[in-house]
């Protein structure tokens, strides 16, 4: 299978994140923002990433693609079948992909993706406005909400942990606003996630490149 995106994405490192968790093989390609790359426009007509071509299956959407290959690989299971913890772990994943990502993606592209990236300023005013008001309401959310097992839903790691957790890692490039003195179960709960064999990779591969395009 082949995997076509960014380790800076948050949307292609709760994939990753996912693909190692359950021990699918895979090869990422690596594409930007608007590639060309004609495998990835076939696999994703409108530029979004990820995108996959699984033996000739072509998917976009990281939520899809993860739904996609639950079903065909239900082991381990990852999207409790239960339908209240299925229930919570489909409401995590809303909250770090629509949310989270929403929010972290102002900061990101903005102050990281625009000058960095594309050579051009970003809206500063709109990242300052939200790492002041909404990241921190968000944060004092999960904050609140991160049980004392250490994963989000039941008592194992879920798709829940891994989409939530996924755009913090953006967060974490671009701002001071998750401060561990401020949000101490977020920076235990994130680090114990983050240091997993199934993202530790990426979260390498991925500090490598921010620090070159700092310098």
């Amino acid at each position: 299978m082949i995997v076509y995106g960014s380790v800076l994405s948050p949307f292609v490192r709760k994939l990753l994140g996912y693909l190692g968790e359950k021990g699918i093989g895979f090869e990422l390609k690596g594409v930007g923002i608007g590639d060309p790359d004609p495998g990835f426009r076939a696999a994703s007509p409108l530029g979004k990433m990820p995108a996959i071509d699984d033996d000739g299956y072509r998917l976009a959407d990281s939520s899809a693609i993860i739904h996609y290959l639950e079903a065909k690989h239900p082991d381990p299971e990852l999207i409790p079948a239960d339908p209240q913890l299925r229930g919570r772990t489909i409401w995590w994943e809303e909250f770090g992909d629509t949310l989270l990502a929403a929010c972290s993606g102002k900061l990101f592209f903005n102050r990281v993706v625009a000058p960095h990236v594309l050579k051009r300023e970003g809206d500063l005013a709109a990242a300052a406005q939200a790492e002041a008001e909404d990241l921190p309401k968000l944060l004092a959310y999960l904050e609140e909400a991160i049980p004392a097992s250490g994963f989000l839903v039941g008592d194992r790691l879920t798709l829940a942990d891994l989409a939530a957790v996924s755009p913090l890692v953006n967060v974490r490039h671009c701002s001071t606003g998750a401060d561990p003195a401020r949000y101490p179960k977020i920076a235990a709960w994130s680090a114990a996630i983050l240091s997993r064999p199934s993202l530790a990779l990426w979260i390498a591969k991925d500090e490598r490149m921010m620090a070159a395009l700092a310098g």
